[in-house]
């Protein structure tokens, strides 16, 4: 017998270990141990969720000195598991600096991929703005994707991070 809507929707809340509110969304955030594992973007009217662990707390806290100063660096134990080639798409991103963009084809040509692959490995990102998806933009400037999304919300988030790193 399948289960009810409301215990899905509890089971889908008791999963994340913290919800930050932030201007473009409310950060759902998950860990395993010592380990971030994901962040959701939940609607903006979701209610918050305090952090119920140390590591969920000192992710909150660097994701808040992110919103508060674009370049911050952070330095979180991160786990997501990914195919070889989404692992070194994953640490190409995390080398483009804050205020910078890359292009889905500069990073195919970078690891002898292609720009549609790039693109797959970032929407399977399960720690966006730790591993800053949004900075990979489509090669004539345009935004591209976001969150497996070519319009709508998501963009808009990506919209929104980029002007926040930006200035």
């Amino acid at each position: 017998m399948g289960r009810s809507k409301k215990n899905q929707i509890a089971d889908l809340t008791e999963s994340y270990q913290a919800k930050l509110w932030t201007p473009f969304a409310v950060l759902g955030i998950k860990t395993e141990e010592d380990w971030l594992t994901a962040i959701d973007y939940l609607p903006a009217d979701t209610p918050t969720l305090a952090p119920q662990t140390l590591l969920a707390k000192e992710v909150c806290r660097q994701l808040q000195a992110y919103l508060t100063a674009p370049d911050f660096r952070f330095d979180l134990s991160l786990h997501i598991g990914g195919t070889t080639h989404q692992q070194r798409v994953w640490q190409a991103i995390q080398a483009i600096p804050s205020g910078e963009t890359s292009s889905y084809a500069e990073i195919a040509t970078q690891l002898h991929s292609a720009p549609r692959a790039v693109g797959r490995a970032c929407g399977a990102n399960r720690i966006p703005i730790i591993i800053p998806c949004h900075r990979v933009i489509a090669k004539n400037g345009g935004l591209g994707g976001f969150m497996n999304a070519s319009d709508g919300d998501p963009l808009e988030i990506k919209r929104w991070l980029l002007r926040h790193e930006s200035t």
